[in-house]
């Protein structure tokens, strides 16, 4: 009952964030159906599904928390979230995944679409990212015994805070990859610095034998987070290009008001796409869409660095120093646990 339970929670509320800018956030901008059944009422089936998402989510807790005072066995262990560094480094690492997999998503259209590269080019810019993951990884190996894990953390966040800033600050129709990869990099180091050490900050007070449970939640926290960061994220970067590309459109006053939203309609629903076929259409409606789509990936970065910079004050809650004794232990349960990157998961 409880993975039923989980999976419902989570797939509604992704699906709600995904799908609330193409069915509507209240009212039914398009029909939902599923099979031969179609939503039949005038409101969006979007808020529904955020109502049902509340109802699962709580009767998840409380079917949990019921089988745990029972003695019985439980997908998360909720007791450990009585542990500080526990709950507040979960909250953190859920923040953190949010902005860290938002900006992989929005990328890559970018690059291929709006800059014309293709899929092995858009590789090899992104490879700037893993680069300087690979850098950190040893950095913060040399550091672990001089500096406390959250100090690590820290300035990894900053590093990506910095990192996807820049890339808003350089993101443009006219922007070129020489202006991307450095920022990529610096946002790599700070991925490096902080993923992996923000998993042993998180089960440091774990007790031994709850440390197989607590880095099931830890790992389970982050996926969470990269799902809720590819819906949010997503949805703000095709609502912003939706809407600056609508405003673009209407300056052309030689775009009657049903193209415009066909237009809007397509490069949106195509995660940009249809830009390289408007070129051969109209050249000043391609460019339309090309300045619509960065101004949305743009926006995008600013949110990731967002919601990267609330992850950076959820660690401020957490201890500093690790006592030594704690160290060799929290390291190797950090290295089992099953912890995602963007960097593995690009």
């Amino acid at each position: 009952m409880g993975a039923v339970l989980s999976v419902i929670t989570s797939a509604t509320l992704v699906f709600g964030l995904i799908e609330g800018r193409s069915y509507g956030w209240w009212l039914a901008r398009r029909p939902f159906s599923i099979g031969d059944v179609t939503w039949p009422f005038e409101i969006s089936v979007i808020p529904v599904t955020f109502l049902i998402t509340v109802l699962s989510g709580i009767a998840f807790v409380w079917w949990g928390v019921r089988r745990q005072r029972a003695g019985k066995t439980t997908l998360l262990a909720f007791s450990l979230f009585r542990i500080s560094s526990f709950r507040n480094g979960n909250i953190a690492a859920l923040i953190v995944s949010l902005g860290e997999f938002g900006i992989i998503l929005s990328l890559p259209p970018w690059l291929q679409n709006v800059l014309g590269y293709d899929a092995l080019q858009t590789g090899f810019v992104l490879l700037a990212l893993a680069m300087g993951a690979f850098v950190a990884s040893g950095v913060a190996g040399a550091l672990g015994n001089r500096v406390s894990p959250v100090t690590i953390v820290r300035a990894g966040l900053l590093l990506e805070i910095v990192g996807v800033t820049g890339l808003g600050v350089v993101i443009s129709a006219q922007a070129s990859w020489l202006s991307v990869v450095p920022f990529l990099f610096v946002y790599g180091l700070g991925v490096g610095l902080a993923t992996a050490q923000l998993t042993g900050v998180v089960l440091k007070d774990v007790p031994v034998d709850k440390s197989g449970q607590g880095s099931g939640t830890s790992s389970t926290a982050r996926q969470i987070g990269s799902a809720l960061g590819i819906a949010v994220l997503g949805t703000i970067l095709f609502t912003s290009a939706g809407a600056s590309l609508d405003t673009r459109l209407v300056d052309l006053l030689d775009v009657p008001p049903a193209v415009r939203a066909q237009i809007v309609d397509a490069v949106v629903d195509s995660a940009g796409s249809a830009i390289p076929a408007l070129e051969q259409r109209s050249p000043t409606v391609a460019d339309a869409a090309r300045q619509a789509f960065s101004d949305g990936t743009r926006y995008s970065a600013f949110a990731a660095a967002g919601f990267l910079a609330l992850g950076f004050l959820a660690t401020l809650r957490l201890s500093g120093r690790v006592p030594e004794e704690q160290q060799t232990d929290a390291a190797g349960r950090a290295a089992a646990a099953a912890s995602a990157s963007p960097v593995s998961e690009a």
